[in-house]
């Protein structure tokens, strides 16, 4: 067999880890890998300036539309997300939501045992079969009579999976997500953290040859691309352009454009320093560009737009907490929904009715507003705004970094990979935030408004100390990818190689 599984077979995991599949997963890497790898070398790590490409422009003008939406993603109003463990399945298919987002990227930590039983368990909900007894004896069944549709969002091209080897070398841990999940479940897909059209191109290459040798007929498989890296934001007509036949529509991924920001100017000094993280908003201008660019620009190809994610994870114990940030919610969604949005995300079931009210509103009997075009002139320099963002760099805020990379890190290396802090939902990429964000302010001699003192490695050192020794492990990491001269690019790739 050419693919040589490392990883141990527990219960179950040979319905996944068939020869036909592993003989799938093969051929994916044979004809894939090295273009995928060839694509990640071409990846700037830093970049200097930003703009809509030349070569692309006859696509941009172009007069094209992507296919019509798909069986189950016509209707997108309210998106739920969350990791494939069984109670979050069960939930999330019970949660009244349109679409949930079946999350093996910045939600789950690809611990092996999370990327096998993942794929089981999204199987057996599909059967119908998918049942879970928690540890207090509770047990949980999908009870929806119309569940949501399954979306499944495989790793980023960037990330590896150590447990399956093809003649000794790692396979792709997005082709192995993409293909177990493909062969066995589904044919709906999120694609993350790319960050150009010739990477949608490779994932449209990867989804014909899926289709023909699985024996489904093309356009079954649609992938609806998350815009959460910079250079994808210069290239959002091109990357529909490039899966037109298999697009679902683009996603506002708001955190990780955040993080984006900070990873790819972090060299260009104070016009790209943000505040605090929790203080910059969808209202700052250059977050503002981007969201009318992506509504604008999937409307005119007749391709859904979809919303960022409300982190906010409702407290059962202090509804003081709950009223402010449910208004918060309300008046994001609220936003978008009038700015021609066609359904947006959440992380919590809580806040699927919140979601679903406002749209509701909008929509009324609609299931979405593709009619609603709208042109807009937004610039490079529009996109590039990120001095116009208010607000200060706080003591508060590197506080608040630091304590979330740490606890989040604590989880992960535990294998968990969304996590309540504070009542947001912390998943890879809001720990991206923090960790980039102390990273800008320690390289760019920032000074807090709040206490005068200038962030250096010894102040961030004396925060992440108050940690007790549980969290060991978690700090030094924290400090490898906050604090280094050298950035790492994800913070996931050393903390992978931290995991058995």
């Amino acid at each position: 067999m050419d693919v040589q599984v490392t990883g141990p077979m527990l219960d179950r995991f040979d319905e996944i880890l068939t020869p036909d599949a592993l003989a799938f997963l093969a051929e994916l890497h044979a004809r894939f890998d090295a273009r995928r790898r060839q694509l990640l070398a071409q990846r700037s790590s830093t970049v200097t300036t930003l703009d809509f490409l030349d070569e692309t422009r006859h696509v941009r003008e172009g007069d094209w539309r992507v296919a019509e939406p798909a069986p189950g993603l016509v209707d997108r109003r309210v998106e739920i997300t969350g990791p494939t463990d069984a109670k979050m399945i069960i939930n999330a298919l019970n949660s009244g939501a349109k679409v949930w987002l079946a999350d093996h990227e910045d939600a789950n930590t690809p611990l092996w045992e999370n990327v096998i039983s993942g794929q089981l368990n999204l199987r057996d909900a599909v059967k119908g079969t998918l049942q879970h007894t928690s540890p207090e004896g509770k047990h949980y069944t999908v009870e929806a009579t119309e569940p949501p549709t399954i979306v499944f969002r495989p790793r980023g091209w960037h990330l590896s999976e150590k447990h399956l080897l093809h003649h000794g070398e790692r396979l792709s841990g997005s082709l192995v997500d993409f293909g177990l999940y493909a062969f066995h479940t589904g044919t709906y897909f999120y694609l993350p953290k790319m960050e150009s059209h010739l990477e949608a191109r490779l994932w449209n290459d990867v989804f014909t040859f899926a289709e023909d040798r699985l024996g489904k007929p093309r356009g079954t498989i649609r992938a609806t691309v998350l815009i959460e890296t910079y250079p994808a934001a210069f290239e959002m007509d091109e990357i529909l352009y490039e899966l037109r036949e298999h697009s679902a529509g683009l996603n506002a991924g708001r955190w990780d454009y955040m993080f984006s920001v900070i990873k790819k100017f972090r060299e260009r000094g104070r016009d790209f320093l943000l505040p605090d993280r929790n203080s910059v908003t969808m209202t700052a201008p250059f977050m503002r560009a981007y969201t009318e660019l992506l509504v604008s620009t999937c409307h005119r190809r007749g391709a859904h737009a979809i919303g960022g994610m409300a982190a906010f994870i409702p407290s059962r114990r202090d509804p003081h907490v709950n009223e402010v940030a449910l208004a918060k919610v309300r008046d994001d969604k609220t936003r978008e929904a009038n700015d021609g949005f066609d359904g947006s995300w959440v992380a919590h079931p809580d806040l699927v009715p919140v979601c679903r009210e406002v749209f509701d509103g909008v929509l009324g009997d609609r299931p979405n507003q593709l009619d609603k075009t709208k042109q807009v002139s937004i610039t490079a320099d529009d996109l590039l705004a990120v001095r116009k963002t208010e607000g200060q760099q706080t003591e508060v805020g590197l506080r608040n970094a630091i304590s979330v990379g740490v606890q989040y890190l604590s989880s992960w290396l535990r294998g968990t990979g969304a996590v309540a802090i504070n009542n947001l939902m912390e998943d890879a990429a809001t720990a991206e935030i923090a960790r980039s964000q102390v990273w800008q302010w320690l390289h760019n001699d920032v000074v807090l408004h709040d206490t005068g003192e200038r962030v250096t490695r010894e102040l961030v050192e004396r925060i992440a100390e108050e940690f007790d020794e549980a969290h060991d492990a978690a700090k030094a990491l924290f400090m490898e990818v906050a604090v280094a001269d050298d950035f790492v690019d994800f913070l996931t790739l050393p903390a992978y190689e931290r995991m058995p």
